[in-house]
């Protein structure tokens, strides 16, 4: 039976995932988003041309692959459509017959994108520092059963009443604020607006995936990280979803029982944003990861915090998503260094953490326990073979699956789509 695949981010995101979707599908059929929203940016180098995806899944760029948006998904419809007419302009062929969407996803609207900025000026004393693009308010709705899904944008007599009983709450948060009520009218003009764009996407998309033929190889790409998740994350410093990957069935609403959960993790560490970074380097060494990695946020603008790996993070990652195998980025952002450091432990309080403990005030304050490499300072980027490497960047790899107790399948060697060391290939073949 064909192995399925889902990809997730180790860390807090920004780790290329994107790629590895787009690298895997060539020999997959179909790949769905199971979560977050467009506060996601997946960059895909192709001929040196840099795409970059929010919403679409990052198999859109294969015309022959179905790509499909699932229920777990916080849908902004007008973002989505741009995203689409941006596509189009380059001659990229993207319609109803190679994207679906779910009927049952969330629409983001104006008003959650104003809660959201209204909410986050509020917190002064701890600032989440959010992308403002209304999904934590969107996911808010949908746990308050009040959110406007794709289907409701099918029948215009009840979806009155469906934006009546959201703006019941919304221009009471918004009284409580000080700011003025929104008219009903203008949320039924926003939805009618992109109603007719999007409808033809709509589909009962779980149905599609339960008559897959057993042959067929599905593709469940997380966003963000699973540093990140709302449950398990570094809260409050989090997303507004569940980014482990056994949340793939419930964002997708498909159970895979053959599943190779791929956990995709940079070859060190960053953060956009704030929240708590234990090997965090605010120094030279970290200004050199910020410059030689070009770290700046694919959605946000933002310059993303840089620090050296972590493994003790890695691990917590691996036991809670349930980790098959490893792909490995951006290690050629590390051949300039001399020495090269591992996080193994944490200290605090005369007390060694094998783990990330939940209490932000202990976050805030543990001071990491490192080992240390030798750099390798030979280029590792487009190499095609692990034995292409250099010896000290080979010693790197196998120090780092020894301390996570994990292959490393798959190593990215530069930001292009074929520029891949595939050290075991047995989930993809």
């Amino acid at each position: 039976m064909t192995k399925h695949i889902t990809v997730v981010g180790m860390q807090w995101g920004d780790e290329g995932k994107g790629k590895i979707v787009d690298w895997l599908c060539n020999k997959a059929d179909v790949a769905l988003r199971f979560q977050g929203g467009n506060n996601a940016g997946h960059t895909i180098v192709i001929d040196d041309t840099a795409y970059k995806l929010n919403l679409l899944p990052s198999s859109i760029l294969r015309n022959d692959k179905l790509s499909i948006i699932g229920n777990g998904v916080a849908l902004d419809a007008s973002a989505l459509m741009m995203e689409i007419e941006n596509l189009k302009s380059v001659n990229i062929d993207v319609g109803p017959h190679n994207l679906l969407i779910s009927e049952n996803c969330p629409l983001i609207l104006n008003l959650h994108k104003q809660k959201e900025e209204l909410f986050e000026n509020l917190r002064e004393q701890q600032r989440i520092d959010t992308t403002n693009k209304g999904i934590g308010p969107c996911y808010e709705d949908k746990v308050g059963r009040r959110a406007i899904r794709l289907c409701d944008l099918q029948d215009h007599n009840t979806l009155r009443e469906k934006v009546s009983i959201l703006l019941q709450y919304h221009n009471t948060l918004r009284k409580g604020a000080g700011l003025q009520p929104l008219a009903q009218e203008e949320v039924i003009n926003e939805l009618e607006n992109i109603s007719q764009k999007i409808l033809p996407y709509l589909q009962a998309t779980w149905q599609i995936l339960d008559k897959l033929k057993p042959d067929k190889r599905i593709i469940f790409e997380g966003a963000q990280g699973i540093l990140l998740d709302i449950d398990h994350g570094t809260y409050p410093f989090v997303t507004s979803s569940n980014t482990i990957a056994p949340y793939a069935a419930v964002g997708s609403g498909i159970y895979c029982k053959d599943l190779h959960v791929l956990g995709v993790m940079k070859a060190y560490i960053t953060r956009v944003g704030n929240g708590p970074f234990p090997t965090e380097q605010k120094n030279e060494t970290g200004k050199l990861l910020f410059n030689i990695g070009k770290e700046v946020g694919t959605v946000s603008g933002r310059e993303r915090r840089c620090g050296w790996f972590d493994a003790v993070l890695a691990k917590q990652a691996i036991s809670l998503a349930k980790i098959s195998s490893i792909a490995l980025t951006k290690l050629d952002i590390l051949d300039s260094f001399d020495v090269v450091k591992i996080c193994t432990g944490y200290k605090f309080d005369n007390k060694i953490y094998d783990y990330l403990p939940a209490l932000s005030s202990v976050q805030q304050r543990l001071e990491p326990v490192y080992e240390e490499l030798p750099g390798w300072k030979k280029k590792t980027s487009d190499q095609s073979t692990l034995t292409g490497l250099p010896t000290n960047a080979r010693k790197y790899i196998e120090r780092i699956e020894e301390l996570l107790e994990k292959r490393i399948s798959l190593i990215s060697t530069s930001p292009k789509r074929d520029n891949m060391i595939v050290t075991d290939s047995h989930f993809i073949n």
